[in-house]
């Protein structure tokens, strides 16, 4: 049996504001004669392929028509549908929120998308802003009838006003939700470049400065907050929707549930943050979250957190500017000083990738005190 070594690339295409199936393959006799017998094939110059009606049944007539002849590519057609556990986001501002006639606003359809995806709220806000950015650069033209061209003299302006990278991957990803999740055309710009990925090392604190921010600390709840934000390497986020139940004491670990990317994962708790715990449960008594705002029942702000953290440096008088964040950078940083492996690092962060672990591998010194002195 002769190996089939001939291929047809499927790609989305939108010609005249209707959806096409757009057919990419190297010129070939044989492509080009079962082509002609599809139904009203087309050529694009703009998009340099043969295109056909995107309907269910020409698709269907594609795989078939090409069965043991050709090798069809379906990875920029079809995606892969992902299913989100955690709660409906709570997006229903956007629609409430008093309209004018003179701004273009989200379609309600990418809202439902957003929904039924279950972003996070966050997440939702960020692609609502950026696309709606984005239409209302061009005020005169459907959103339907936005093209490539338009897309990349877009971007191409957030360049020219020095916006940073992520702030640009922020309107790509935006843009690419509404034409390839909402219309349904999977990998609709995928010419569409991005910005080059810089690498920027995190900000980390020695260990001794951290020791000392949570012995200046002396409010129970704000000394929890600091020492399980480095001792167990957990995002701001994650403490937020910390709940009693969650603190497992016999085995010494955290379950941090629903995270980001929308998976659980097990982190270490360290003993003596237990019995701070333990004083502070007693103390506090929280209803619902670990960590409660005045309100029973409802999580502590995002904005209080940061302030603890704020405040515990300046009483110890750590120039650098401390986040949150700063602690759970060195936790990772100094777990690696330790010689803890790079794969459990990886889990305890929640990192899908050890590329992502490893930068810390960039600022962990203890690998740098071996070097010779080139001065002594």
């Amino acid at each position: 049996m002769n190996p089939i070594n001939k291929h047809i690339t499927l790609k989305h295409l939108l010609i005249k504001q209707q959806k096409m199936i757009g057919l990419q393959f190297y010129p070939d006799k044989v492509i080009q004669a079962l082509i002609k017998e599809l139904p009203n094939p087309k050529w694009s110059n703009q998009y340099g392929m043969v295109y056909i009606m995107n309907t269910k049944k020409n698709l269907d007539l594609i795989f078939n028509k090409f069965r043991g002849i050709a090798r069809i590519n379906c990875n920029f057609f079809f995606k892969e549908k992902v299913i989100r556990e955690n709660a409906l986001p709570d997006i229903n501002w956007y629609r409430n929120r008093s309209k004018t006639n003179s701004f273009k606003y989200v379609p309600e359809a990418y809202l439902l998308k957003l929904e039924l995806k279950r972003y996070s709220v966050s997440t939702c806000k960020t692609y609502i802003s950026q696309f709606e950015k984005f239409i209302n650069t061009y005020p005169d033209k459907e959103i339907i009838e936005l093209s490539e061209d338009e897309v990349r003299n877009y971007l191409q302006s957030l360049v020219h006003r020095n916006k940073s990278d992520s702030y640009i991957n922020q309107a790509i990803n935006s843009i690419k939700f509404y034409y390839e999740v909402v219309m349904g055309m999977p990998n609709r710009f995928y010419s569409i470049e991005r910005p080059r990925k810089s690498i920027q090392l995190p900000d980390i604190l020695a260990k001794g400065d951290i020791i000392k921010m949570i012995e200046a600390t002396t409010n129970l709840k704000h000394k929890c907050i600091i020492s399980l934000l480095y001792s167990s390497g957990l995002r701001r986020s994650e403490i937020l929707h910390l709940k009693p139940e969650d603190i497992d004491s016999k085995r010494l670990l955290i379950k941090v549930k629903q995270a980001k990317g929308n998976h659980d994962r097990y982190t270490i708790l360290n003993k003596s943050v237990l019995l701070l715990l333990r004083s502070y449960y007693k103390a506090y008594k929280p209803k619902v979250y670990l960590f409660e705002g005045a309100n029973t029942g409802s999580p502590y702000s995002p904005s209080s957190i940061l302030k603890v953290v704020k405040e515990a440096a300046l009483k110890v008088s750590i120039i650098k500017k401390v986040s949150p964040h700063m602690l759970r950078h060195s936790f990772a940083t100094h777990l690696l000083e330790e010689g803890t492996d790079l794969r459990y690092i990886q889990a305890l962060l929640g990192h899908k990738s050890t590329k992502t672990t490893e930068i810390y591998t960039h600022v962990a010194i203890k690998s740098y005190k071996g070097i010779k002195d080139l001065l002594n």
